[in-house]
């Protein structure tokens, strides 16, 4: 006798004849005398397809309720998918489903799930064991359901659709089929017709097919002061880890600023291109000077057909930081290059204090740094430079004479000494043009300035040139009285790669300074022409007073939930994240669309790489 745990081989008992006879024909044959046996026994079938052409993937339910409400936790809209779209059908593919009259739900997918067809309990062991030895899953004994997410609601008004907020309950049993026309998917989103470029609107990392020609749906940002302030004046950043494409995809963006049909009105009425000055931490974007060996003439033509800039822009220029004793290669590019160095003088005129201090400074130290330039400049003038500072700091009669004043203590001057000492040499007053006379090489209308920090030798090298030039653009742009109308009166695009190296929320004097000073460009960026395009891999580290004046967040792939975290995007994209392909990205812009997932061009529009 058998353990009752064993079941046996089941199959057996198929036909529920327990003494195991398998011939049913001469069972039923000595019964039978008419000898017709299985035929006897067959049904006619009747055919349950309903007549006609299936539209749309499935039908709104009711079967769970049909609600929507100003709570989106109360919402509750669900879809029946029927058995030939299931395969196809994915999590945040974008429905419509019509109302009666001539407005429609544009909603997306937020859950899939199979539900039981009939009542029954296939977490059994002999269900299971069928189940295994089935060639095939049978779709017809499951419900395949949908949960949307309503979106907006979409509107025809005088020939041009519209959208608002969804206000409406779809009937029951309204057709629910996928968003396939670029015109109401745009609407759907909020997704501007004109603008800059970024990418193909995509989910789940293939791209949204429309019946249009091109199938796919460009996505672009606002540009025009028609539609509001034009995004690039309220800041982007683009994020991504260490091979997730985040520079290709900056290139692609940053070349669409550089397009010679692109302007902006100033306020004496004229229209001019915007510069687009570039800091480049591994020698990179001068190769923009570059056409892209590499496209092919099929997909050039492509991006014709779509508006999309490329080629290598002409009006390139590597402006290259000199360091004493450190050489420049730049064979990767074709751009000129032209040198320049910090002229000593910038601490004064454009009030850097901080320029010059090799370390942190505590809050006694540096009004004592204050009182030590101001003095210095007041005795050698505008020319003094950075070796007659340090001289001037080794006078014993001027450390006892603040000292004896009370206005620089003996151990406070002897701190504050040993921090300037402690910048790097060689980067003051080099054999080379002062930065503050290359303005109209700096800032040029159309052009691109590229400033390569990459041949530098130490961080704190880097982070002075980046540091000195920038807020000089920055002081030119704010201030009621620049030193410069060339940078005052051209938009201005400043791009940062590594830009958590720059603008980190540190506890220094110097640092809180220089947040101080970008923070107030950034609010100030609308009214003043300038956009802050800040590169990183590490977004948690810009300091939160920069952040939250960023508008266009263009995300990709990054691994570390801390940072994920630090971009407030919304959860649901959120999660896709980690798991995005190069070049996959999620782009969060309130003022522009609804939070959508792209792909970006395959390839560069130039040269990139080797």
């Amino acid at each position: 006798m058998s353990d009752s745990g064993d079941l046996g081989d089941f199959t057996d008992y198929v036909d529920g004849d327990e003494s195991g006879a398998t011939d049913g024909g001469d069972a039923a044959t000595e019964t039978d005398p008419g000898g017709e046996g299985d035929d006897a026994t067959e049904f006619e079938r009747y055919g349950a397809e309903p007549s006609g052409t299936d539209e749309g993937l499935g039908t709104v339910s009711v079967s769970q309720g049909l609600r929507v409400s100003q709570d989106g936790d109360e919402t509750t809209l669900r879809a029946f998918i029927t058995t030939g779209n299931r395969d196809s059908v994915r999590l945040g593919s974008y429905l419509l489903v019509p109302y009666p009259d001539d407005e429609a739900l544009f909603c997306s997918i937020a859950a899939l799930e199979y539900a039981q067809e009939f009542q029954s309990d296939d977490a059994t062991e002999i269900h299971a064991r069928r189940q295994m030895r089935r060639e095939e899953f049978e779709e017809r004994d499951y419900k395949f359901m949908a949960e949307l997410e309503p979106v907006a609601v979409i509107y025809e008004e005088g020939g041009e659709l519209k959208r608002r907020m969804t206000d409406r309950v779809p009937k029951p049993g309204a057709l629910a089929r996928e968003a396939s026309d670029e015109e109401q998917i745009k609407t759907g989103l909020k997704i501007p017709g004109d603008g800059v470029f970024l990418g193909h609107l995509s989910v789940g990392g293939e791209k949204v097919r429309t019946a249009a020609e091109p199938p796919t749906v460009d996505y672009r940002v606002k540009d025009e002061y028609a539609d509001g302030d034009p995004l690039v004046f309220r800041h982007t950043l683009v994020a991504g880890g260490t091979g997730s494409g985040k520079t290709h995809a900056s290139k692609n963006v940053l070349r669409q600023y550089l397009d010679a049909d692109r302007t902006y009105p100033m306020d004496d009425g004229r229209e001019v291109s915007p510069a687009v000055v570039q800091f480049d931490p591994q020698d990179e974007y001068a190769q923009m000077h570059d056409d892209n060996p590499g496209m092919s003439d099929a997909f050039a033509r492509k991006l014709d057909r779509e508006g999309i800039a490329h080629g290598g822009h002409d009006d390139t220029i590597a402006l290259v930081p000199v360091e004493d004793g450190v050489s420049y290669g730049g064979e990767n590019h074709r751009a000129e290059q032209v040198r320049f160095t910090i002229p000593f003088s910038v601490v004064n005129e454009y009030d850097m204090p901080w320029l010059v201090a090799g370390s942190g400074l505590n809050d006694n130290q540096y009004p004592a740094l204050l009182t030590l330039l101001n003095r210095f400049f007041a005795d050698y003038g505008d020319d003094g430079t950075y070796e007659e500072f340090k001289r001037f700091l080794d006078d014993p009669g001027l450390k006892e004479e603040l000292d004896e004043s009370g206005r620089v203590h003996e151990a406070t001057f002897d701190a504050v000494k040993r921090r300037v000492r402690g910048i790097p040499s060689g980067i003051f007053d080099q054999d080379a043009r002062p930065i503050t006379e290359l303005d109209h090489e700096l800032v040029r209308p159309g052009g691109l300035t590229v400033v390569p920090t990459y041949h530098l030798s130490t961080s704190r090298a880097k982070e002075m040139f980046v540091l000195a030039v920038s807020s000089l653009l920055v002081d030119d742009k704010l201030s009621n009285s620049p030193n410069s109308q060339r940078i005052k009166e051209t938009p201005l695009v400043l791009g940062m790669d590594e830009a958590h190296n720059f603008l980190s929320d540190a506890d220094t004097v110097q640092a809180q300074k220089v947040v101080q000073k970008f923070t107030e460009a950034a609010k100030q960026g609308r009214k003043e022409r300038l956009g802050l395009f800040l590169i990183t891999q590490d977004p948690q580290d810009i300091a939160e007073p920069v952040f939250k004046q960023v508008n266009t967040k263009i995300v990709l792939n990054l691994g570390d939930e801390d940072a994920i975290s630090s971009v407030n995007i919304p959860t649901e994209l959120a999660q896709k994240v980690p798991y995005m392909e190069k070049g996959q990205m999620v782009v969060y812009s309130p003022d522009n669309s609804e939070p959508v997932e792209l792909i970006g061009l395959s390839e560069c529009v130039t040269r990139h790489g080797e």
